[in-house]
């Protein structure tokens, strides 16, 4: 009974609390307006906000750089990945063929 009640735990566990994670977030979000061009009328009105138009800038860089970075690394990875199996495959067809002409020569 324990056992069952163990694994019911962990079933919660797993299920809720990212549920529950989620829930805070939505919970806890705010909206936030703001357009392109906000950032330039921002700085222009007030100096005190020329950190936050700062932001706007870099978030939009940010958000630009992404898709190059996420596709960057698939292809990076895919690439090593691709020659790592390459390599290996050579190799092993080196051992065998050296395996194979040993075993011929000594009969």
């Amino acid at each position: 009974m324990q056992h069952k009640t163990q694994n019911l735990l962990i079933l919660i566990t797993r299920k809720a609390l990212p549920l529950f994670a989620v829930l805070i977030v939505l919970l806890l979000a705010t909206d936030v307006l703001a357009c392109p061009t906000c950032k330039d009328g921002l700085a222009e009105n007030d100096p005190a906000s020329a950190a936050q138009a700062a932001g706007y800038f870099y978030s939009i860089l940010f958000m630009m750089a992404m898709p190059f970075l996420i596709l960057g690394t698939l292809g990076s990875a895919a690439y090593l990945s691709i020659r790592k199996a390459k390599l290996q495959r050579a190799e092993s067809s080196t051992t065998n063929g050296a395996v194979l002409a040993g075993s011929h020569s000594s009969t």
